[in-house]
């Protein structure tokens, strides 16, 4: 389930607002800028699909983003518990960084937790299959997929290098939880 916390950034401790409610996360989020939205998919994505089915699957939304955003590149990633770069992988995206783009994720499977640092606030967004998550470039935030990640994302892009983060240096992200799919938050 969708779960969005935010904390005021001195105290990772005692959550300001908690909730699962997509709508009220979706008007929680807009208030800074991020788009939060919920899809169907248009027919069954079956495990193991490739790339070309699960984007088939999601066409009619992701033509709407790209044609709404102006987005030049589109793709999936995949992630498995048993991918043996996943602590590595992992470690990529824990420190906070920003982007020179929006950073933009559906998640088709699976489940991830982005964190962003907007002014004195923590957003915390637990995204989970169905969520679309469009975070604004210049946004400082953080990723964790997890110790055994496992999701199914699809990707969308404005610049042709696609993921570059430009790091803070700041430990923020060091103060707060990092991500245990499925545990209470």
């Amino acid at each position: 389930m969708s779960r969005l916390r935010i904390f005021d950034h001195a105290d990772p401790a005692t959550p300001l607002l908690a909730s699962n409610d997509p709508d009220l996360i979706a008007a929680e989020l807009k208030k800074i800028g991020v788009l939060f939205e919920r899809w169907q998919a248009s027919k069954e994505v079956a495990p193991g699909a490739t790339p070309e089915e699960v984007m088939e699957a999601y066409r009619a939304d992701i033509d709407r983003l790209v044609n709404a955003r102006g987005f030049k590149s589109v793709d999936v990633m995949s992630i498995a518990p048993d991918n043996p770069k996943r602590a590595e992988l992992r470690t990529k995206f824990l420190d906070e960084h920003y982007h020179k783009e929006d950073e933009v994720r559906f998640f088709v499977a699976g489940s991830g937790l982005f964190t962003l640092h907007v002014d004195d606030k923590v957003y915390e967004i637990e995204c989970v299959r169905n969520d679309l998550i469009a975070v604004p470039d210049g946004t400082r935030h953080w990723f964790d997929m997890g110790p055994e990640p496992s999701f199914v994302a699809i990707r969308f892009f404005t610049e042709p290098d696609g993921w570059v983060g430009h790091f803070t240096g700041e430990s923020i992200a060091a103060r707060f939880p990092r991500y245990t799919p499925g545990q209470p938050g």
